[in-house]
């Protein structure tokens, strides 16, 4: 573990650590201190509005974890994201921030702004496209002149999808040209869920789709180069062969994140880009109606303010349940897991990829527990520590990054296998 600076005693501070997301993120921070004990403790520190509430997460997490000294030794910090002198003060004190505290659109950027200005690294899970971005566009220049890393995505959103092809182009023998990856979910007798924060990302995601196409237009970016055949189209519904189920386009920021990851190995590691579709399984027929029906109700009303405000209110009955105030059970939470497998294509080695059509396959996979609650605090602590322990490993010593660009050439996804988020080679079906 990296040494603490003299004026900053902590590597790690959670920031909304007691919002439904943040307490998790806390309790796998102190497995993560207990397994490091040995070899240099790490140090860290929950911070948010209210001291009380900071309190009632660390018993909380004193008592789930059987480790009573976490209610009486880790250090509260009060900050709160309209309070810019006591971000200020929150970001002087740590070597990286964990920032849990969204939607990310109209939190978030107090939060980098802040740790850009007083020298900490920035973490987030933001699954919001336009958030992560826009905070690219605006603060990379800010963020390299400063020697600080902003990496976004680091949760379910998007570090599966992302280090899921950098495992997939490591493992090919030859050159990765195009991956398709379905997303499914298995959950036990009461289902899954979850927090109706993640349901408000969405809401506000959706109304606002116009304005990402606008703001994408601001870089510049030249196009990159298709090698192999273009990535095969789909039907915005198809059976898929692959995973025997029902499949729709997945709507998070993950083919967001990894074009932008492609991107940057392209221009800066003279890398041959990887074309990339992201589907999700919905299950069989029965799903598919049922999916239509509640997604219509959704785009519907989305478009206007009333139904928005609606749609927030209830969102256990807009999303059949799916998501609630409340959260998932520790129960459901226990019973569910993913599977995200990508399948591959490209030329093998010696191939000339300028003739011919792609002649070689690969299937992966990426699994882990419940994607929410528990694989994403164990793939965002997992991210702040190899920011710790492998910072010169990190790209130009500064800067705002997808996971895949900031972490593609360190131990990141070992960690991960460590932690049980796992990567793995299938025979192709």
């Amino acid at each position: 573990m990296a040494t603490v600076t003299s004026n900053r005693p902590y590597h790690i501070i959670i920031f909304g650590a007691s919002g439904f997301t943040g307490q998790f993120v806390v309790e796998e921070v102190a497995r993560c201190a207990a397994e490091s004990s040995s070899g240099g403790s790490l140090q860290w520190a929950v911070a948010g509005r209210s001291r009380e509430r900071l309190g009632g997460v660390l018993k909380q997490a004193a008592r789930r974890l059987s480790m009573p000294e976490l209610s009486t030794d880790v250090k509260i910090i009060v900050a709160d994201v309209s309070n810019e002198e006591s971000l200020g003060m929150m970001c002087r004190q740590g070597q990286v921030i964990l920032n849990c505290v969204g939607p990310y659109r109209f939190y978030g950027e107090p939060v980098v702004k802040a740790c850009i200005e007083n020298g900490a690294h920035c973490i987030d899970i933001s699954g919001e496209p336009k958030f992560l971005e826009r905070m690219q566009l605006e603060y990379h220049s800010k963020a390299l002149d400063k020697g600080v890393y902003v990496i976004g995505s680091c949760g379910f959103d998007s570090i599966p999808a992302d280090m899921g092809i950098l495992y997939t182009q490591m493992q090919f023998k030859g050159t990765l040209t195009a991956v398709e990856s379905f997303f499914t979910v298995t959950t036990g007798p009461e289902g899954g869920g979850g927090h109706d924060a993640t349901w408000e990302s969405a809401i506000y995601g959706f109304s606002d789709s116009h304005s990402l196409r606008q703001l994408r237009k601001k870089f510049g970016h030249k196009p990159m180069p298709v090698v192999g055949a273009r990535v095969k189209k789909r039907g915005s519904v198809f059976f898929s062969k692959e995973i025997h189920q029902y499949a729709i386009p997945f709507m998070g920021s993950d083919p967001s994140v990894v074009k932008r990851t492609q991107r940057y190995l392209y221009e800066e590691e003279d890398h041959s880009p990887v074309q990339y579709s992201a589907y999700v399984g919905v299950g069989g027929l029965f799903a598919l109606v049922k999916m239509f029906c509640g997604g219509l109700v959704f785009w519907l009303m989305v478009k206007f303010s009333l139904g928005r405000k609606l749609l927030k209110m209830f969102p256990s009955f807009f999303s059949f349940g799916l998501f609630s105030k409340t959260g998932p059970t520790m129960k459901q939470m226990e019973d569910t897991c993913f599977s995200m497998t990508f399948f591959g294509e490209g030329y093998s080695e010696g191939q000339d990829t300028s003739q011919g059509h792609p002649n070689a396959k690969i299937c992966t996979q990426v699994i882990g527990a419940e994607p929410g609650y528990v694989a994403t605090p164990a793939a965002m602590v997992q991210a702040a520590v190899t920011l710790l322990d492998e910072v010169h490993s990190l790209p130009k010593r500064g800067g705002v990054y997808t996971p895949g660009a900031a972490f593609c050439k360190t131990s990141l996804i070992d960690r991960l296998n460590n932690h049980g988020i796992k990567f793995s080679v299938r025979s192709y079906p």
